[in-house]
């Protein structure tokens, strides 16, 4: 039976432990690449396999989790080495189980922040992954782990559905927050993975079983696919790197996931085969449970779900069609524009942001990408990928990070075929327009039939009947008077008796009408009570966004108008009842609102610096840096602290301060007063993980500290002479591993031992406030923007 059968079958799957933990037990020096010992040791890996297998396990992983061409620079060995020794060994140590067992391609994090956050490109991740499937080809099936970016989560899927035809199982790590690092949500995950085939998901590493049993449960009760849990033995100790819970404690407390619906098992990091083997002796007697999914239709970003179970809004602005400003831009690659177009609308009240990019003269498949991509670093809206061409389509598909809505297909053959199958293959939802090879039906009748077929054949394929959203068509009502009505009839029917949800491009209503808003404003009203879900619209036109808002209070969605008060409980009106709006006519915001706490803020960095270089011809450079600069980026923190927005935003917003920072400092001809102090960073001796460090190097350049980063694996001199040669008041360590946090209390030690001026702010994973103060720290720092707030603390910087 292979893989993907015994996914199907009645029965638990039982998979390994932590391959890190024992290879640690077996004397892996910290700071080593585990997997050159697929060359060097093979028969210490295969007795660790086959430890597992003894010990129950139906599936090892190959010892490959960290096995790309990234982190293997300047080892000497390549991917393929390592990886085809590590699945042959695995393959050699199953064949002579005594029970059937299957081998697991392992891959891990590429080990660098992706973009918008980093500086890899998602084509550069998807690459990288697709050396290490392509080299792990004589595996039974791919696992994909510990992943934290729902981004890089998604070029390895692709990588793998594209370039084997092996089941996949992926695993993604979460905190206690119910999020991951990067601010991904449960939901996030499961339905972008399980749209783009993944054959199973879950959650592996970070906490012990019972801190994943919530986590677990929302998932289980999102996907239809398989649930896997792989637990860490509880959490470590600092001081002794022993991990809280015992073999019995992880046994009883994993085996406890499967009330919930979880299928397959196995341990993560300090588990070793004897968690392994009585997690199997827990398991016996039970049997997976049928689970209960919520079916909705939704659409999404890692941070933010968006459910449609009521009114959402769509806003129309990023859309080039009658926009002369919004033409002009895109002919002249102004993506700070666009941006600005996208945020306005967040602010206005949309809901989804609908992306079209069409333009005789511009490379559209090339400029839908690189709009995506942007849009996605300054708000954390799902989006509407709005183009007549499947190559486009599927470019822009390819690049968004979670689940968007194709903008369109519609009943004629040739669309049907196309971009049917492009929809199926991303996991997206899709708008199905009510017209053929005839054009527009002229009757609600005709345009239901239509409706009819798309979803007919949206469900052969495999999309989800609620992933299919029908437009009956908005006409002009000024030629077309009659096919008002039947547009609304249309609607009304497709949601009661198909059950779909409806979409509109409401304002084509009042085309050549004067007094166009009043128009748009009542066919809009008509709609929203015949069943329209999705009104497309300009969410900047204020009676357009109340309307909406109106309609989900008066029929009970806005349980006691908390949206409607919130709105509107801090706006002015006119004697017209307008709300007073700071949005022009074209729905383009004023100059004045465009400052540069407001780039900050939302992370457009191009903006950042024009308005800083602006502003530098009558102010003070430093009035600029301690009065905006400082403050935009303290709100930044603050709103990252509460929730309010998560790591990606937060880099985002320090790279706008970066770009205003470099105007100051052109402008300053060298004068470097602009420094708030210097500060040395270090990841310590035999720690290979910087991506902490490094996300703390970046906001305190963009606070104004000068950092003197030594990189990772930094010997303990190093860091000392460091300090004494820059003269710094503040040194930082980082350590993620727990075996190296010797490492860590040696080099703080020898800072002290030499008298070093300076004050130490230690930080990671691993670490608890009492462990930095037992090893001689003067700080312990959660985050990066705590460390930020200790450096302006230490230099008197406000």
């Amino acid at each position: 039976m292979d893989f993907k059968s015994l996914l199907q079958e009645d029965g638990f799957i039982l998979l390994d432990g932590g391959m890190g933990t024992m290879l640690q037990a077996n004397g892996l020096v910290p700071g080593d690449i585990p997997e050159i010992m697929n060359v060097t040791h093979p028969e210490l890996i295969e007795s660790i396999h086959k430890s597992y297998l003894d010990a129950g396990s139906m599936v090892v992983y190959t010892n490959t989790f960290g096995a790309n061409r990234s982190k293997l620079e300047g080892s000497g060995h390549t991917v393929s080495e390592l990886i085809g020794a590590g699945a042959a060994i695995a393959r050699k140590a199953v064949s002579s189980a005594s029970h059937k067992a299957y081998t697991a391609l392992d891959l891990g994090p590429v080990g660098q922040l992706l973009e918008p956050t980093g500086s890899l490109s998602f084509e550069e991740a998807y690459n990288i992954f697709k050396e290490q499937i392509i080299a792990g080809a004589d595996t039974d099936l791919i696992v994909i782990e510990t992943m934290s970016d729902l981004y890089e989560t998604k070029a390895a899927l692709l990588a793998a559905k594209e370039n084997s035809d092996k089941p996949v199982i992926c695993t993604m790590t979460f905190e206690e927050s119910g999020r991951t690092f990067t601010g991904c949500s449960v939901s996030a995950m499961a339905m972008t993975l399980e749209g783009l085939g993944a054959d199973a998901v879950g959650v592996n590493c970070s906490l012990g079983p019972d801190g994943l049993y919530d986590i677990l449960d929302e998932l289980a009760s999102s996907v239809s696919i398989p649930i896997a849990a792989k637990p860490n033995a509880g959490l470590p100790n600092p001081e002794t790197g022993a991990y809280n819970t015992t073999p019995e404690e992880f046994a009883r407390q994993t085996a406890r996931l499967s009330e919930i619906g979880v299928k397959i098992f196995g341990g993560c990091c300090g588990t070793s085969p004897e968690f392994i083997r009585l997690l199997a002796k827990e398991l016996e007697g039970l049997r997976p449970i049928k689970r209960e999914v919520r079916k909705h239709s939704a659409v999404c970003t890692p941070a933010k779900t968006v459910v449609i179970d009521q009114p959402r809004i769509i806003g129309e602005r990023i859309n080039p069609t009658g926009k002369k400003c919004f033409k002009e831009a895109l002919m002249n690659n102004d993506i700070d524009y666009i941006l600005g177009q996208a945020i306005e609308q967040v602010r206005a009240g949309a809901d989804i942001l609908d992306v079209n990019v069409g333009l005789p003269d511009i490379d559209e498949k090339e400029m839908m990408v690189r709009t995506v991509k942007a849009i996605q670093g300054v708000t954390d809206l799902p989006l509407q990928i709005d183009s007549t061409i499947p190559e486009v389509l599927e470019a822009a598909l390819r690049v968004y990070n979670g689940k968007p809505i194709v903008n369109s297909v519609n009943g004629e053959e040739k669309s049907l075929s196309v971009i049917l199958p492009i929809v199926k293959k991303y996991g997206a939802a899709v708008v199905g327009l009510t017209l053929d090879e005839n054009g527009i039906p002229k009757t609600a009748d005709e345009r239901f039939a239509i409706a009819q077929r798309i979803l007919d054949r949206a469900m052969k394929i495999g999309i989800p009947k609620e992933d299919v959203f029908i437009d009956c068509l908005t006409l002009t009502a000024s030629a077309e008077q009659d096919a008002v009505m039947e547009t609304v009839k249309a609607v009304h029917r497709v949601k009661n008796e198909l059950g779909l949800r409806t979409v509109l491009g409401v304002s084509n209503i009042s085309f050549g009408l004067p007094n166009r808003e009043l128009v748009n404003c009542n066919f809009l009203q008509m709609c929203l009570t015949n069943g329209l879900d999705l009104p497309i619209i300009n969410p900047n036109a204020a009676l357009m966004t109340g309307a909406v808002r109106a309609y989900k209070l008066l029929t009970g969605i806005d349980r006691n108008s908390m949206d409607y008060i919130r709105a509107y409980k801090d706006v002015s009106f006119s004697s017209s009842a307008t709300p007073k709006d700071s949005s022009q006519s074209d729905g383009s915001k004023s100059g004045e609102t465009m400052n540069l706490s407001y780039a900050i803020e939302n992370g457009l960095k191009g903006e950042a610096g024009k308005i800083t270089a602006e502003l530098l011809k009558t102010t003070d450079p430093m009035d600029i840096v301690n009065e905006m600069l400082i403050p935009a980026l303290d709100k930044a923190g603050d709103d990252f602290e509460a929730g309010r927005i998560f790591l990606p935003q937060l880099i985002l917003s320090a790279g706008a301060a970066q770009s205003a920072f470099e105007a100051i400092k052109n402008n300053m001809s060298g004068d470097k007063t602009v420094s708030k102090g210097k500060v040395v960073l270090a990841t310590v001796k035999n720690d290979i993980h910087d991506i902490g460090k490094n996300i703390v190097k970046v906001l305190l350049e963009n606070y104004g500290f000068e950092v003197i980063d030594l990189g990772r694996d930094v010997e303990h001199q190093a860091v000392v002479d460091a300090a004494i040669e820059h003269d710094v008041r503040l040194v930082g360590l980082s350590a993620l591993m727990t075996t190296t946090l010797k490492d860590m209390e040696a080099t703080v030690k020898l800072l002290h031992e030499n008298n070093v001026n300076c004050k130490i702010v230690v930080g990671g994973a691993v670490l608890t406030p009492e462990y930095a103060e037992k090893i001689g720290a003067d700080f312990y720092a959660k985050d990066a923007k705590e460390t930020v707030d200790i450096a302006r603390r230490v230099y008197g910087v406000t």
